[in-house]
């Protein structure tokens, strides 16, 4: 049997391992008050608790059909953290998860958070909890809980990575998808913020081979430091896009599809049912600067921007075809900017198969 080494008589404390237990204590008082901004009907009880609880509305909805969505913000972290800016990267966040629950119509319910850090500073969680709560706010649903990790020794003291988990819900007759779209449907795309938060991983090998600074300030931004353009907070769009169900109900808005990872083509396949083809103009739109400055400077090929990247794009409704023009107005009276994108076919070549995405001509005032 082995020995243990002696003691060298000093004790050992869970602070001295690393982990400020009183800090956490303080990160949650400090961020009291912007979860109880997120408060909404439905909500039992209040921070602190080992659940969050959430009374679901039966009258409203009869048939509920419950939807659930994880997400990150990816490495987008990492500008936050070389900038110590951290009260917007919590509302990328929440667009992440909430508007991927919002596609099948769910309205957004609630959100629980965790935060994984190296150290806990209270002010610092304080300020990313803020964003988180912003963002629900926008998304209109409830922060019931969320979970602070101190990982001493597995991560830097600076460093900190976040996730979150919606739920939402929907009636079982309204739920929007694949199954509703038709040919003659049409695609309207609702611009985008900036970069969102799908790419960074590109974009910060761009700045590191270009030798592009977070304080430059190209010509393309307007004056804008890289930093200031790179950490705009991605739309929330839940809240425009529940008010197209209830204006054009199921009959009319047949599905959204929120552009992240893969690009405008990538996302608009997965609301695609067998045999149909969306169409996709180019010339529609013209990509923000901020992609145009990035593919100038990387030397990015067209076949790379688009998949990595959602130029300009943050979500589209497919709509039915009389539909799209009173879409486009009552979306320009919420303040969002949204044009006809293409449409939806028939794919006879496909048969039973997907037809996939077709995007063609080449995007206006810009050339890559």
């Amino acid at each position: 049997m082995t020995t243990p080494p002696a003691s060298s008589g000093t004790k050992t404390s869970y602070a001295a391992a690393g982990v400020d237990i009183e800090a956490g204590e303080r990160a949650v008082e400090l961020m009291q008050s912007s979860v109880a901004r997120t408060a909404r009907p439905g909500v039992l009880g209040g921070l602190g608790g080992f659940a969050g609880l959430f009374e679901l509305d039966l009258a409203r909805y009869p048939r509920p059909v419950l939807a659930t969505s994880t997400d990150g913000v990816g490495t987008k972290l990492v500008l936050a953290q070389q900038l110590d800016r951290h009260d917007t990267i919590g509302i990328d966040l929440v667009a992440m998860v909430i508007d991927d629950l919002v596609v099948v119509g769910a309205e957004p319910l609630f959100l629980t958070d965790y935060i994984a850090t190296g150290k806990v500073v209270p002010e610092r969680i304080a300020q990313i909890v803020a964003g988180i709560a912003e963002g629900c706010v926008r998304a209109g649903c409830a922060l019931v809980g969320g979970e602070t990790a101190e990982h001493p020794g597995v991560m830097g003291p600076d460093d900190y990575d976040i996730s979150g988990a919606g739920t939402g819900v929907v009636n079982a007759d309204a739920v929007l998808g694949a199954e509703r779209v038709q040919p003659g449907d049409v695609l309207i795309a609702i611009g985008s913020s900036g970069v969102h938060s799908n790419g960074y991983s590109l974009v910060r090998k761009v700045l590191a081979d270009a030798g592009l600074a977070l304080t430059d300030t190209p010509a393309e931004l307007g004056g804008r430091t890289l930093g200031e353009e790179l950490l705009t907070p991605t739309t929330v769009y839940a809240q425009d896009c529940l008010r197209l169900i209830a204006d054009g109900s199921p009959a009319r808005v047949h599905a959204f599809s929120h552009i992240t990872g893969g690009g405008l083509a990538g996302n608009l396949e997965r609301v695609l049912p067998a045999g149909l083809t969306a169409r996709v103009d180019r010339a529609s739109w013209s990509p923000l600067p901020v992609f145009q400055l990035l593919a100038r400077a990387g030397g990015i090929p067209r076949a790379e921007l688009e998949p990595a990247f959602n130029l300009g794009v943050g979500m589209v409704a497919v709509t039915s075809a009389g539909y799209a023009e009173p879409a486009l107005q009552l979306l320009a009276a919420q303040g969002l900017t949204a044009w006809r994108l293409g449409d939806v076919t028939r794919d006879e070549a496909a048969g039973n198969g997907r037809g996939g995405v077709r995007m063609s001509g080449d995007y206006a005032a810009c050339h890559f």
